[in-house]
Protein backbone atom coordinates (compact mmCIF):
# COMPACT_ATOMS: atom_id res chain seq x y z
CA UNK A 1 0.00 0.00 0.00
CA UNK A 2 2.65 2.48 1.40
CA UNK A 3 2.43 5.92 2.20
CA UNK A 4 0.28 8.95 1.27
CA UNK A 5 -0.97 12.40 1.97
CA UNK A 6 -3.08 11.95 4.86
CA UNK A 7 -1.17 8.75 6.30
CA UNK A 8 -0.64 8.72 10.24
CA UNK A 9 3.61 9.63 10.16
CA UNK A 10 4.94 6.11 11.46
CA UNK A 11 6.96 6.79 14.52
CA UNK A 12 10.86 7.26 14.53
CA UNK A 13 12.90 6.47 17.36
CA UNK A 14 16.87 7.35 16.74
CA UNK A 15 19.79 8.64 17.98
CA UNK A 16 21.06 11.91 16.82
CA UNK A 17 24.76 12.97 16.07
CA UNK A 18 24.88 13.94 19.98
CA UNK A 19 23.44 10.60 20.77
CA UNK A 20 20.21 11.46 22.07
CA UNK A 21 17.09 9.74 21.18
CA UNK A 22 14.73 11.50 19.08
CA UNK A 23 10.92 10.51 19.10
CA UNK A 24 9.27 12.15 15.69
CA UNK A 25 6.12 11.93 18.01
CA UNK A 26 7.50 14.23 20.73
CA UNK A 27 7.22 17.13 17.36
CA UNK A 28 3.54 17.16 17.87
CA UNK A 29 2.19 20.39 17.55
CA UNK A 30 4.50 21.90 14.91
CA UNK A 31 5.45 20.54 11.65
CA UNK A 32 8.15 18.87 10.92
CA UNK A 33 10.26 17.88 7.30
CA UNK A 34 11.68 15.00 8.12
CA UNK A 35 13.78 14.08 4.91
CA UNK A 36 15.95 10.74 3.95
CA UNK A 37 18.89 10.90 2.20
CA UNK A 38 21.36 8.62 1.12
CA UNK A 39 24.89 9.77 2.88
CA UNK A 40 26.79 12.09 4.70
CA UNK A 41 29.82 14.53 3.22
CA UNK A 42 28.28 13.39 -0.71
CA UNK A 43 28.05 16.10 -3.00
CA UNK A 44 24.16 16.03 -3.49
CA UNK A 45 23.38 15.48 0.31
CA UNK A 46 25.72 18.17 1.33
CA UNK A 47 23.85 20.78 -0.92
CA UNK A 48 20.48 19.43 0.45
CA UNK A 49 21.51 19.63 4.24
CA UNK A 50 22.93 22.88 3.29
CA UNK A 51 19.87 24.18 1.59
CA UNK A 52 17.65 23.09 4.61
CA UNK A 53 20.56 25.02 6.95
CA UNK A 54 20.21 28.02 5.04
CA UNK A 55 16.24 28.07 5.48
CA UNK A 56 16.21 27.26 8.93
CA UNK A 57 15.56 30.64 10.07
CA UNK A 58 11.94 31.38 8.30
CA UNK A 59 10.99 27.30 8.82
CA UNK A 60 11.67 28.05 12.63
CA UNK A 61 9.47 31.09 12.16
CA UNK A 62 7.05 29.11 10.94
CA UNK A 63 7.06 26.68 13.71
CA UNK A 64 8.45 24.05 11.52
CA UNK A 65 11.14 21.12 12.24
CA UNK A 66 13.54 19.30 10.10
CA UNK A 67 14.99 16.57 10.57
CA UNK A 68 17.20 14.48 8.34
CA UNK A 69 17.92 10.91 8.16
CA UNK A 70 20.72 8.44 6.63
CA UNK A 71 22.06 5.10 7.09
CA UNK A 72 25.30 6.42 8.83
CA UNK A 73 26.10 6.95 12.85
CA UNK A 74 25.92 9.17 15.02
CA UNK A 75 29.65 9.97 14.95
CA UNK A 76 29.45 10.21 11.04
CA UNK A 77 26.49 12.59 11.69
CA UNK A 78 28.35 14.69 14.24
CA UNK A 79 31.40 15.25 12.00
CA UNK A 80 28.76 16.45 8.96
CA UNK A 81 26.61 18.72 11.17
CA UNK A 82 30.23 20.54 12.50
CA UNK A 83 31.79 20.56 8.94
CA UNK A 84 28.85 22.43 7.67
CA UNK A 85 26.99 24.19 10.58
CA UNK A 86 23.98 22.13 10.44
CA UNK A 87 21.23 23.65 13.06
CA UNK A 88 18.83 20.43 13.09
CA UNK A 89 19.31 16.89 14.14
CA UNK A 90 20.95 14.29 11.81
CA UNK A 91 19.49 10.71 12.80
CA UNK A 92 21.01 7.56 12.22
CA UNK A 93 18.90 4.69 11.16
CA UNK A 94 21.71 2.23 10.83
CA UNK A 95 19.36 -0.75 10.44
CA UNK A 96 17.43 1.35 7.89
CA UNK A 97 14.07 0.59 10.27
CA UNK A 98 12.89 4.29 9.45
CA UNK A 99 13.76 4.21 5.98
CA UNK A 100 11.93 0.82 5.46
CA UNK A 101 8.79 2.05 7.50
CA UNK A 102 8.12 5.19 4.91
CA UNK A 103 9.09 3.15 1.88
CA UNK A 104 12.22 4.88 0.94
CA UNK A 105 14.71 1.64 1.62
CA UNK A 106 14.79 0.70 -2.40
CA UNK A 107 17.07 -1.35 -4.67
CA UNK A 108 18.74 1.57 -6.54
CA UNK A 109 21.80 1.30 -9.43
CA UNK A 110 24.63 2.71 -9.85
CA UNK A 111 27.22 2.17 -12.65
CA UNK A 112 25.70 -1.22 -13.62
CA UNK A 113 25.70 -2.10 -9.83
CA UNK A 114 22.47 -3.08 -7.75
CA UNK A 115 22.09 -2.87 -4.09
CA UNK A 116 19.49 -1.34 -1.41
CA UNK A 117 20.19 1.91 -0.56
CA UNK A 118 17.96 5.20 -0.05
CA UNK A 119 16.02 6.91 -2.28
CA UNK A 120 16.30 10.94 -1.41
CA UNK A 121 12.59 11.74 -0.19
CA UNK A 122 10.91 13.70 1.77
CA UNK A 123 7.82 14.33 3.76
CA UNK A 124 6.06 17.09 5.44
CA UNK A 125 3.87 15.88 8.45
CA UNK A 126 1.50 18.63 10.05
CA UNK A 127 1.10 19.23 13.48
CA UNK A 128 -1.26 16.36 14.31
CA UNK A 129 0.93 13.60 13.03
CA UNK A 130 -0.09 13.31 9.67
CA UNK A 131 1.48 13.22 6.08
CA UNK A 132 0.55 16.49 4.31
CA UNK A 133 3.19 15.99 1.21
CA UNK A 134 5.45 13.83 -0.10
CA UNK A 135 8.40 14.33 -2.25
CA UNK A 136 10.17 11.09 -3.71
CA UNK A 137 13.29 10.72 -5.89
CA UNK A 138 14.22 14.19 -4.97
CA UNK A 139 16.50 15.98 -7.18
CA UNK A 140 18.42 18.67 -4.92
CA UNK A 141 18.16 21.78 -7.13
CA UNK A 142 15.73 23.66 -5.36
CA UNK A 143 14.01 20.62 -3.38
CA UNK A 144 14.33 22.85 0.15
CA UNK A 145 13.15 26.12 -1.13
CA UNK A 146 10.01 23.57 -2.76
CA UNK A 147 9.09 22.13 0.84
CA UNK A 148 9.46 25.25 2.80
CA UNK A 149 7.38 27.06 0.87
CA UNK A 150 4.52 24.10 0.85
CA UNK A 151 5.30 24.31 4.61
CA UNK A 152 5.08 27.65 5.14
CA UNK A 153 1.88 28.43 2.92
CA UNK A 154 3.73 30.59 0.53
CA UNK A 155 6.82 31.03 -2.24
CA UNK A 156 10.29 30.90 -0.34
CA UNK A 157 13.54 31.03 -2.00
CA UNK A 158 16.57 29.76 -1.66
CA UNK A 159 19.51 32.42 -0.08
CA UNK A 160 22.76 32.04 -2.16
CA UNK A 161 25.27 30.60 0.32
CA UNK A 162 28.60 31.80 0.93
CA UNK A 163 30.30 29.74 -0.63
CA UNK A 164 28.36 30.53 -3.96
CA UNK A 165 29.36 34.26 -3.67
CA UNK A 166 33.40 32.93 -3.75
CA UNK A 167 32.40 30.91 -6.38
CA UNK A 168 31.00 33.56 -8.48
CA UNK A 169 33.91 36.03 -7.16
CA UNK A 170 36.25 33.56 -8.11
CA UNK A 171 34.35 33.13 -11.54
CA UNK A 172 34.38 37.35 -12.28
CA UNK A 173 38.34 37.76 -11.06
CA UNK A 174 38.82 34.81 -13.67
CA UNK A 175 36.98 36.65 -16.73
CA UNK A 176 38.65 40.12 -16.11
CA UNK A 177 42.00 38.39 -16.00
CA UNK A 178 41.29 36.41 -19.30
CA UNK A 179 40.05 39.59 -20.98
CA UNK A 180 42.78 41.59 -19.46
CA UNK A 181 45.47 38.87 -21.26
CA UNK A 182 43.89 39.46 -24.77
Amino acid sequence: MGLKVGSRAPEVVLQDGDGNTVHLSSYRGRKVVLYFYPKDMTPGCTVEACDFRDLHGALSKGEVDVIGVSPDDVSRHTKFTNKYALNFPLLADIDHEAAEAYGVWQEKSFMGKRFMGIVRSTFLIDDEGKIEAIWRKVRVKDHAAEVASKALGKTVRQPARKDDKKTAAKKKTAAKKKTAAK
